[in-house]
């Protein structure tokens, strides 16, 4: 389907005979991985509708509770939310994601799931308490323990993260001690929560990225930095490539998806010499990469995955 027949399609309110009405919870239709599922959404007979978050607004009501759109258009009748809730919209698009649940309408992943997964501090916490094996990590508000800190984690070369950053912004890599200070401490100056990571020297620029989808590794790349960077962004200038995971690193991932509640996740893997550490858990992963390196359609598995859940077959 073109993407002019894409636009016409999720633009138009007459439902496809028996298929599903689905909502994407969003808030950039143009980006690959919207497009990827509104595309596969209506190849498989269904009716899709891109919702702009900002142009949502709820309804509080314990006997008809509501979400209306832009315009006035009751959005009750949704069969499925795709949630894709960008980082700053965090708070607003999980009070959206909890309203259509109280509603009864499934949801790919739950609010609960999204705000664990986007909380660095509070993920990593039932990561380590579930036994999940991660990088050595220190976490302070701004503090005064610069050099004890740094100590914590094996010293320099060592990761500062700011607890709000997102897609490798806010990550700084300081490779002497001296310059481990001066981050930290610029950061302190912020009063910015923080935290101070290992740096795994053996990773050597790559990690992990597997897909997970109902507690399945559908597919896995392996990321590499681009010359002189450090993280393995693809939108960084990070390229990818099909990679074979041990079962260890299959687990592992399956692991940190069960653990924080997450139907669809990107789990984010290293290779060190204590065996695979986890990264990080996110709860909207981007399709283009993995699905341009692997050619899998994992838009499709997706909807496929709405419709298990919903018990949809497609009419015969």
């Amino acid at each position: 389907m073109s993407k002019d027949q894409l636009k016409a399609h999720y633009g138009s309110h007459e439902q496809p005979q028996d298929g599903l009405k689905i909502g994407i919870l969003a808030s950039n239709p143009k980006l690959y991985s919207n497009q990827r599922l509104m595309e596969a959404a209506a190849e498989h007979g269904h009716q899709v509708t891109f919702l702009n978050m900002r142009h949502c607004y709820m309804k509080m009501d314990a006997e008809e509770p509501e979400i209306h759109y832009r315009g006035g258009r009751l959005l009750n009748d949704l069969d499925a939310v795709i949630t894709r809730i960008r980082p700053s919209m965090t708070f607003y698009g999980c009070a959206l994601a909890r309203q259509f649940e109280s509603m009864g309408i499934y949801t790919t992943n739950t609010s609960t799931a999204i705000t664990q997964s986007r909380d660095k501090l509070f993920s990593l916490q039932l990561l380590i308490k579930k036994g999940l094996n991660i990088p050595t990590t220190g976490f302070a508000n701004s503090p005064i323990d610069t050099s004890d800190l740094i100590d914590m984690v094996g010293g320099a070369p060592l990761i500062v993260k700011l607890l709000e950053g997102t897609q490798g912004s806010g990550v700084v890599l300081a490779e002497t001690r001296k310059a481990a200070e001066s981050v930290i401490n610029a950061f302190k100056a912020l009063h910015a929560n923080l935290l101070v990571q290992e740096f795994v020297k053996e990773a050597n620029g790559k990690d992990l990225r597997c897909f997970v989808i109902d507690n399945k590794v559908v597919a896995t790349i392996q990321r590499e930095a681009a010359p002189g960077e450090f993280r393995a962004n693809l939108h960084l200038g990070g390229t990818a490539s099909v990679v074979r995971i041990s079962q260890e690193e299959r687990k592992l991932a399956l692991d940190a998806a069960k653990t924080l509640g997450l139907k669809v996740a990107g789990v984010d893997i290293i290779r060190s010499s204590k065996g695979p550490l986890l990264l990080e858990v996110n709860s909207s992963p981007g399709l283009e990469g993995i699905e341009t390196a692997t050619g899998k359609d994992i838009a499709g598995m997706v909807i496929t995955s709405i419709e298990k859940k919903l018990r949809w077959k497609k009419p015969a």
